[in-house]
């Protein structure tokens, strides 16, 4: 079964187009990236501008071609922090819905948690054991604990590396006032957080998932893309302290430089760095696991936790609107 799972960030808007099977392991197609960064087009409402809401439509309606070019029998198709922020949400999914006819849904922040947490843990398998994920995005960060498929604990915080940037620096690079005080800020909200999270258990393995935590890794020594996404690749509490003692001295032009960081997203570096550094001090953690799996692997392997053995193959069949549809939360697509 050929499935597209679209993923409208507040960075970018992801179409992942995957070959998979019920119990078998998800074999990426085809990808395709823009980044619309939906985050910065919110006005002083709240509301996502005209010329953001126009792009999104383009957007989408462009990946919708795609997947069907592609042969895709569903397209599950979400929305993150940038669009669950946004004043006039509902009036862009409607525009949206009627002008590409795609249906997109708006993940709760702790449903992101709970889809990320399952692809971690399809990924490391059973023996892993006790399961800690952290994610962090451009718009919020997700946190999940566990010793099953669905973790006992999950939250989702403000913090996501964008969002902390336009909110708390404004100078490049950021003065030492401006990097102390959101440490302070970083400490105060995560301390509540990671007191319920270790109430879950002391984790057998602690995981990092997200393109910060990869590009963290990256610029500490782990290894890069090309090696492959089996290649083991860690973040260290030292690794990351001495990491972040440099990149915050330095521009995001001159971060833009540096290997494994992204030029569209050098100026979130500093603060993905210290949402890091803040999450594993919090949680008592000294070392991560860079997991390849994240939110859009996790839609899908619920996706196919629901298939019934009658799905239908030909997307072309099917007339409703695209999108996640008749299941609506996470606690639904696990009931089935």
């Amino acid at each position: 079964m050929r499935l597209g799972v679209l993923d409208v960030g507040s960075n970018t808007v992801h179409l992942l187009v995957v070959d998979a099977q019920r119990g078998g392991h998800p074999t990426p197609m085809t990808s395709e990236k823009d980044e619309l960064r939906l985050a910065e087009n919110l006005d002083g409402s709240g509301a996502l501008t005209r010329r953001g809401t126009d792009a999104l439509v383009r957007t989408v309606a462009r990946a919708n071609a795609s997947a069907a070019a592609a042969g895709c029998a569903d397209l599950l198709a979400f929305a993150t922090s940038a669009l669950r922020d946004a004043t006039n949400s509902a009036e862009v999914l409607a525009r949206v819905r009627e002008e590409t006819g795609v249906v997109l849904q708006v993940l709760p922040g702790e449903d992101e948690a709970r889809y990320t947490f399952l692809a971690v843990r399809r990924w490391y398998g059973w023996s892993a054991g006790r399961l800690l994920v952290l994610d962090i995005g451009g718009g919020s960060l997700e946190l999940a604990a566990g010793r099953d498929e669905h973790p006992a604990a999950a939250a989702s915080l403000p913090l996501g590396a964008g969002r902390l940037t336009r909110e708390w620096f404004r100078s490049d690079p950021p003065s030492r006032r401006e990097i102390d005080a959101l440490r302070e800020h970083l400490d105060a909200q995560l301390e509540p957080v990671a007191r319920r999270l270790r109430r879950a258990g002391e984790p057998d393995l602690a995981v990092g998932t997200s393109k910060t935590f990869r590009s963290l890794a990256r610029l500490t020594g782990a290894a890069p893309s090309s090696a492959g996404p089996r290649m083991r690749r860690q973040l260290t509490d030292v690794g990351l302290r001495q990491l972040a003692a440099f990149i915050t001295r330095m521009s995001a032009g001159d971060l833009a430089e540096l290997e494994g960081v992204s030029p569209s997203r050098a100026h979130q570096l500093v603060a993905g760095a210290l949402v890091a550094e803040a999450s594993m001090r919090a949680l008592r953690v000294t070392q991560l696991e860079i997991c390849p799996w994240a939110l859009r692997e996790g839609v899908i392997l619920r996706r196919l936790d629901t298939l019934d053995g009658t799905a239908q193959t030909d997307r072309s069949a099917q007339d409703a609107p695209r999108g996640l549809g008749r299941l609506t939360t996470y606690e639904a697509r696990c009931t089935g």
